[in-house]
């Protein structure tokens, strides 16, 4: 590993609000894991994301499936962002969803309450 890969953490690719949702539809259905708080998600959220919030998922990370791509989500794409970077540091395949729920509202994909 290099010497920022450890100082900053393994770098994630993102996807868009539209990139995951074709995922979702046609490609290899990932795992969507929602980091925000139990408030927020009850807002408004991606059907079937599984809600773990960000300080809870060192506890939580042996529910999560490791043969399956894993989408971080959160508001904006900052706490899934290092909730991301703390999975691939673990071995998860995973992507951070870039933008958020904010970026999901957006592009007026549909939303789960």
């Amino acid at each position: 590993m290099s010497f920022l890969s450890n100082l900053f953490g393994p770098t994630v690719p993102n996807l868009t609000a539209t990139e995951v949702s074709e995922k979702l539809k046609f490609g290899k259905h990932p795992f969507i894991l929602d980091v925000r708080q139990p408030d927020e998600y009850r807002q408004g959220h991606i059907a079937g994301a599984k809600l773990i919030p960000l300080g809870e998922l060192r506890r939580q990370m042996a529910e999560l499936p490791k043969g399956r791509e894993i989408v971080c989500v959160c508001a904006s794409g900052s706490r899934s962002g290092s909730a991301s970077k703390a999975l691939a540091k673990e071995g998860f395949t995973v992507f951070n969803m870039q933008g958020g729920m904010m970026a999901w509202r957006q592009a007026k994909l549909p939303i789960q309450k």
